[in-house]
């Protein structure tokens, strides 16, 4: 048995799923042992970097239609990746009753301000296929939007998260959205909704800052902060029983796996760091209830004002999340892998050029 069917069998609540919509490396997660799968424009444009020759034929057929734009030839591509994949995890889905198996695509993140527009977007890729959980990131739109997307029944998995106040105010967006359909009569027992904290990514926002300011501070601490905000989530969410559950994602080193194993989690790693865990020889043993050093978090919070944004409830207002540091720099690395989608299939609108 490898270790990531390991962890799944030692720790059922400790979910594994594949960073990726590509085929084969849904294939390799599959045959050992994830049970879901996430996705994003940049996620997209590296799998049809991969698999051009698989998709040609198809963007030159989108392409073919009359008055149709690059921008909904991309948007279909997306949803035609994640049906793939949706399907490819269908099974699971089935054999587990829901439990397993749900792919998560990702709305349009340009539409972050707008909750009306990220709504109608969730509701629409909902129903893609069955198994299928929609991303929406956790700007103040955002938090509306994950009330409304779960009261018409949408799976959501929030992202462009990196800070305790985010991941609250999306469980008592989702709890909100929850207690309206319960009002209704509407089934809720088999909703899965999640949140992500993008571990890695506010180590590196933390990274940039002390770099930016010059600030004199051991290095170690910087690989655990958002392994420490996570945790600190985490604690939250068990002792109020959110049905949300958290999501761990963007892996810098393995402490983002190896210190979380055993909680009522989701981890998306890439293909990478899958190999990295099936690799790595550790002992499967619950991790998740011992705390990061309380040295290195003190030090964090003594010398790094937006760890203690991130790792206290009250360190964000909801107005402030979409100017967090982490989160620009998430946002725009999310539209520069959404334009370089756009540039890689632009040149198929054109067709061969005339020739005598």
């Amino acid at each position: 048995m490898g270790m990531i069917r390991d962890i799944r069998t030692k720790f059922p609540e400790t979910h594994m799923w594949c960073d990726s919509c590509a085929e084969k490396d849904l294939k390799w997660g599959i045959e050992h042992g994830i049970v879901g799968a996430t996705t994003n424009p940049v996620i997209v444009g590296s799998v049809l970097k991969q698999e051009l020759p698989m998709w040609e034929s198809r963007i030159c057929e989108l392409f073919a239609k009359p008055e149709v734009t690059e921008d909904e030839v991309a948007w279909e591509l997306i949803k035609e990746m994640g049906i793939r994949g949706a399907g490819m995890l269908q099974p699971l889905f089935e054999e587990s009753n829901g439990r397993y198996g749900r792919l998560s695509i990702q709305t349009n993140i340009k539409n972050y301000k707008n909750a009306g527009k990220m709504t109608a977007q969730a509701v629409e890729f909902s129903k893609l296929a069955p198994n299928m959980q929609v991303k929406m990131p956790v700007s103040p739109a955002g938090i509306k939007a994950f009330e409304e997307a779960t009261y018409q029944g949408v799976n959501i998995n929030a992202t462009v998260s990196f800070s305790v106040a985010q991941a609250v105010k999306v469980a008592e967006a989702v709890e909100r959205g929850l207690e309206r359909r319960r009002k209704e009569g509407l089934e809720t027992e088999h909703m899965t909704p999640v949140c992500t904290i993008m571990i890695g990514r506010i180590d590196d926002w933390l990274k940039k800052v002390v770099k930016r300011d010059n600030i004199a501070i051991d290095p170690e601490c910087l690989e655990w902060a958002g392994v420490a905000v996570f945790k600190h989530a985490y604690e939250i969410f068990e002792e109020r029983g959110y049905q949300t559950r958290l999501l761990t994602a963007a892996y810098r080193n393995h402490y983002a796996w190896s210190a979380l194993m055993g909680g009522r989690i989701s981890m998306t790693l890439t293909r990478y760091y899958l190999e990295q865990v099936e690799l790595s020889g550790f002992e499967v043993k619950e991790s998740m209830s011992a705390p990061v050093s309380p040295e290195l978090v003190a030090q964090l919070k003594d010398k790094l004002p937006d760890f203690v944004r991130a790792y206290e409830e009250d360190g964000m207002k909801e107005e402030e999340f979409e100017h967090y540091g982490a989160f620009i720099t998430c946002l725009e690395g999310f539209f520069k892998g959404y334009d370089d989608l756009l540039q890689m299939i632009r040149p198929y609108q054109f067709g061969k050029p005339i020739r005598e």
